[in-house]
């Protein structure tokens, strides 16, 4: 038979030439242990051991076994077996610690194991499950639920091998356990009940919800000794304020260094001026950085510290511009803080400083204008003069991807050593006395992605120490292979074929790359390791700080007790006479009221099983009377929503529980008025209701007030008892005698029930107390009655004549804070107001306090979120000051404050403000650097020219100035037109939004054939306009290279924010496509009269409405 396909070559496995693998027997307990328990890298092994259980009369097994004990690594273990399975369908076994007790306290082991069940007649038929595990008290075993399912064990033969695995009721398990070494105390650690101040010495901060960025620079910053030191140096003693992140930051320090558990960062946020969406907003970490150092230096300065932070941190580098041919160079020396490095590109450090400094020669074309020489071959460069004691270089993870145009990550591989040496960039005139060999210190690392991510720092505290992980609250021991080696980025080493990645945790996306890199090296001079990394000594501390702390612990502390003994406990309030005499009000007492005024209530907090008599004693100790002279009276909320004294407590021996339960008004507080005795006779108070009466003829407990019209007051005076048939005239003589007046010449008396808040009725003097329905802790009112001429003058001055209006103003009463608009010299003023009030009577009042005239007084509303204007509040005498905080409609009131207003002294009154038009507009110089907004009035029937004759009044403008003004009105981020001088006012709609600015000089200077182009800035996307737009003047012929020149003077753009500036022709229509520039175009060539200039670049702007673009501290 003839082979019709001879080219086809066939091989059987007896020619192939890789042997086929044995197969391994279970008894075989060297080669097993190779196949199933391959040893894991970067571990050192502490012991290694294996046993065999043989298992008999399988199905006669209770429903938990036990396997026999065998040690390893100096620990009992066994195999824990559930034959019918824990809960499922498979036979489930576990290795389990095999202590007789429980383990000793704080016993570890960290175990790789696998278990294999083999049949004992054939050890070829065998499965097995191979697992890691930190065995501790609380998880004394592991492993695995569903081993090998029953049914399976059982059945005729196992995967084909001709015997079942369990064969006679018989098999045979056999346990390989390996103990590895813990180089860092966490390995397969779960961290349940970890304890990092326990385990590390350290604790971490806890995240507020998007922080951990700020944690990580805050922790580096703290383990940098001599900035802490620094930091503690400044004087705030005097200035423990909430907004003072220098006192925040010591707090800070000192809770890191102090507290047993994760400290919060709040404190420091808030000293910030940081609001809830910075907090869930990630930034820039070397902004925060810079930002942080400026604030700690301006508070350093006339300080111990002063200057601390530049010698530590502050290196120097030359920007030079060097000729070849003619010994020429121009070059300035700055400083540098930190070093941002390029990591695209680059594959290590050296690398990335070999291209920092690399020198780019200009020749051609690109020759350099060296002052007396002209034209000439130059290199063009930078180079370092001196590194700080503290280096800290940030790498640039995160780039602009154009083929994307997006912000990318970049997750390449990048080695950074251990120890640096930077001497090489150094310039040759630079001091090398002192090496400049620089160790790391710390590896700050962001994992996941530009979208979604977790930032943590690797740090060295201590000269001589280990690394360890700050990862929000919890610190941990770290290996100098997860310090540097694993925050190189780059690929994953250890994926097998075809797998297409781990996943993101962040992103949930798989990658082949590494999703966690350095993004910021902390590297400290040799030399000075010993200055920076200084021990900090308990005198180093602000004693200040650890005291307040130490205070707020113990008052933590006790509030803390108190919640956990609050049910023993009942609050009470207890108001006296005198508390009753100090207020100024409705009913008796404001029961929430500030806890500092003499009219506040007395809280006490009482157990609820003391006596009436305790209570009593108590009270008699702080007001320093004696306790028989004491009776409380427990006041109870009547239905007309007032709350009174009802009765009094006469059970000395009941207890303040019973009392509350059964004569307490069910609130937060028993409320209670104490009455003081004037009389005692044999040991024994004389209580007015007490004594003998004739006829049901009880006296009446009833409270004074008195209103004084002069200083319109109105305040208690005391209480008297009155007969229940007792005429209302008969209190007269009693309220005389109270105040003092003279029975020779009695005033005439005026007295009025408060019955309720809002209903204040004169009484009858010839009724009856009982005709007048007056019961126990009922309000009596008094005043003088005025005569007609007394009345108009209090009237005249704005005041309130009778009680009846005073009532009314007090139960309308609102307290307005008044703001000065424009924050210049002017007070903000809080003022008790009526809301009844009219807009003259309210500027009244302010302009008395202001001592202006009320007429030239003008208000806006205040926004309640950003607290700045919201729109002018218009004169109208018909709209009261509540209608004026509480607009009728609420869509518009959604964000406006219903307690402050903002204020102005206008330079005329109001009446002749009306004839005037108010303009805002902003005035724009420095180039386009500087922008300040104005608000301006103009005659109704002015121009622009009287706008611009203001803005020179307003802005404190020359004459050559003001003479070269010109506005624009500016839409959608574009100019739209210019103003002319001649152009009315009227005609300019509120809406405009305008801007003005002098007429830059070499527009002035204009040749002909020269033109104008508008331009304006964007974010990548031209509806994303931010900044100033301008007029630019467009030069005849003039190349793209010289316009980019005169457009950086223009805007005051420079540095590196102009260089990645991209420059486009566009049209004016909405949906234009934008037409790159290059350095070769001629502007004036390609820019049409319909066409606009735009600069595609960063926004950087720090506006309120834009926080996430930026960072800032207060």
């Amino acid at each position: 038979m003839i082979d019709e396909k001879p080219d086809v070559a066939i091989i059987t496995p007896a020619d192939s030439s890789e042997e086929p693998e044995a197969e391994t027997l279970a008894d075989d307990y060297e080669a097993m242990k190779a196949r199933t328990l391959p040893q894991l890298p970067d571990l050192e092994i502490e012991a290694e051991a294996h046993s065999t259980w043989h298992i008999e009369n399988y199905r006669t097994l209770l429903k938990r076994e036990h396997g026999p004990i065998f040690e390893c690594g100096g620990h009992p273990w066994r195999i824990l077996l559930f034959p019918y399975g824990n809960g499922v369908d498979h036979a489930s076994f576990y290795l389990e610690q095999g202590f007789e007790d429980k383990p000793p306290d704080g016993w570890y082991a960290c175990v790789q194991f696998t278990l294999v069940l083999w049949n004992r007649n054939d050890p070829s038929i065998h499965t097995h499950h191979t697992a890691t595990h930190r065995f501790n008290a609380e998880e004394g075993d592991w492993g695995f639920t569903r081993f090998a399912e029953i049914r399976r064990l059982f059945a005729q033969q196992w995967e084909d091998r001709g015997k079942p695995m369990v064969e006679n009721d018989a098999v045979n398990v056999t346990a390989y356990v390996r103990i590895y070494k813990d180089p860092t105390g966490v390995l397969w650690h779960n961290f349940n009940n970890y304890d990092s101040k326990k385990e590390t010495g350290m604790v971490g901060l806890r995240n507020q919800g998007a922080t951990c960025y700020l944690n990580s620079l805050l922790q580096s910053l703290y383990f940098t000794n001599a900035f802490r030191k620094a930091v503690y140096q400044i004087p705030t003693e005097y200035e423990a304020d909430r907004t003072n992140s220098a006192w925040a930051l010591q707090r800070l320090f000192y809770q890191l260094q102090s507290s047993e558990s994760a400290v919060s960062t709040q404190e420091l946020t808030q000293s910030f001026g940081w609001e809830t969406k910075h907090i869930f907003e990630q930034q820039d970490v070397q902004e925060l950085s810079r930002i942080l150092m400026e604030r700690m230096e301006e508070r350093m300065k006339g300080t111990a510290a002063e200057n601390a932070l530049p010698r530590m941190f502050v290196g120097k580098m030359k920007t030079y511009i060097s000729c070849i041919n003619v010994d020429y160079e121009s070059s300035r020396i700055e400083d540098f803080w930190d070093i941002s490095l390029n990591i695209s590109g680059n594959k290590c450090l050296a690398d990335s400083f070999n291209d920092y400094i690399q020198v780019e020669t200009m020749d051609g074309e690109n020759k350099y204008f060296a002052e007396g020489f002209g034209l000439q071959d130059a290199k063009k460069g930078v180079i370092f003069e001196s590194f700080p004691q503290v280096l800290h270089l940030q790498l640039k993870r995160f780039e602009y991807d154009l083929n994307r145009d997006a912000m990318m990550k970049i997750n390449d591989r990048y080695e950074f050593p251990e120890v640096f040496d930077a001497a090489p960039y150094l310039s040759k005139d630079a001091d090398i006395s002192e090496p400049y060999l620089y160790h790391l210190h710390g590896v700050l690392v962001h994992s996941g992605d530009i979208a979604a991510g977790h930032y943590y720092a690797f740090l060295k505290p201590t000269k001589d120490g280990h690394f360890y992980k700050f990862d929000d609250d919890k610190v941990t021991r770290a290996t100098m292979k997860e310090a540097l080696d694993e925050n190189f980025g780059g690929d994953y080493t250890n994926l097998t074929n075809g797998n297409a990645g781990l996943r993101n945790p962040y992103s949930r996306t798989l990658s082949t790359k590494r999703s966690m890199s350095a993004y910021m090296l902390v590297y400290i001079r040799q030399s000075r390791v010993d200055n920076i990394l200084l021990e900090i000594a308990e005198n180093d501390t602000p004693p200040h700080i650890a005291r307040q702390l130490e205070e707020e612990r113990l008052l933590n502390e006790r509030k803390r007790k108190e919640r956990e003994e609050q049910h023993l406990y009942l609050s009470c309030a207890v108001i006296t006479d005198e508390h009753f005499k100090n207020y100024q009000g409705l009913d008796l007492a404001v029961w929430d009221s500030d806890p500092n005024s003499d009219s506040s209530p007395d809280f006490y907090r009482i157990l609820r099983l003391s006596t009436i008599k305790e209570f009593c004693q108590r009270i008699s100790q702080d007001k320093q009377l004696p306790s028989e002279r004491l009776r409380l009276w427990v006041m109870v909320n009547r239905q007309n929503k007032t709350v009174r004294p009802d009765q009094p407590l006469l059970d000395p021996d009941m207890t303040i529980e019973e009392a509350y339960t059964k004569f307490g008004s069910r609130d937060k507080w028993f409320r209670l008025w104490v009455e003081v005795a004037d009389k005692i006779e044999d040991g024994k108070a004389m209580w007015p209701d007490m004594q003998p009466q004739v006829s049901n003829n009880v006296p009446i407990l009833v409270f004074l007030k008195y209103f004084d019209p002069e200083t319109q007051s109105l305040r208690g005076v005391g209480h008297i008892y009155v007969k229940k048939h007792a005429k209302v005239s008969d209190m007269v003589p009693m309220i005389c005698q109270i105040m003092g007046w003279s029975s020779g010449s009695l005033p005439t008396i005026a007295l009025y029930e408060e019955i309720k808040h809002s209903m204040i009725e004169p009484m009858k003097p010839k009724m009856t107390l009982q005709q007048a329905e007056i019961q126990d802790g009922d309000i009596v009112c008094f005043q003088k009655v005025l005569s007609d001429q007394e009345v108009a003058v209090v009237q005249q001055a704005g005041n309130y004549a009778n009680t009846k209006d005073f009532y009314d103003y007090l139960l309308n009463r609102v307290v307005v804070r008044f703001a000065p608009r424009f924050g210049d010299d002017q007070e903000e003023v809080d003022l008790a107001l009526s809301r009844k009030m009219s807009y003259d009577q309210f500027s009244a009042k302010l302009g008395e306090h202001l001592k202006v005239d009320p007429t030239h007084i003008r208000f806006s509303t205040m926004n309640a979120t950003t607290l700045k204007p919201k729109s002018i509040v218009r004169r109208n005498p018909n709209q009261t000051l509540y209608q004026i905080l509480h607009p009728q409609f609420s869509s518009y009131n959604s964000h406006q404050r219903t307690d402050a207003l903002f204020y102005e002294v206008m330079d005329m009154s109001l009446t002749e403000l009306e004839t005037k038009k108010n303009m805002r507009l902003t005035w724009v110089s420095d180039g386009l650097t500087k922008e300040e907004t104005f608000e301006l009035l103009v005659a109704k029937n002015g121009t622009i020219g009287d706008l611009i004759t203001e803005l020179k009044r307003k802005a404190n403008l020359d004459d050559e100035t003001s003479n070269e003004i010109r506005v624009y009105f500016v839409q959608g981020g574009k100019i739209q037109k210019e103003l002319s001088p001649d152009l009315s006012v009227a005609s300019v709609p509120e809406y405009y939004i305008l801007f003005a600015e002098r007429t830059p000089e070499d527009e002035l200077n204009a040749k002909e054939g020269d033109s104008f182009i508008y331009a304006f800035h964007y974010d990548k996307e031209p509806n994303k306009v931010h900044g100033v737009p301008f007029k630019f003047l467009v030069i005849h012929g003039e190349a793209m290279k010289d316009t980019k020149q005169r457009l950086s003077r223009r805007t005051g753009i420079k540095g590196k924010q102009f260089e990645n500036m991209k420059f486009v022709i566009m049209q004016k229509t909405m949906y234009s496509k934008p037409s790159y520039l290059n350095d070769d175009d001629v502007l004036s060539d390609l820019a049409g009269p319909d066409d606009l200039l735009a600069l595609d670049h960063v926004n950087k702007s720090r506006t309120q409405s834009n926080k996430g673009d930026s960072i800032f501290i207060r």
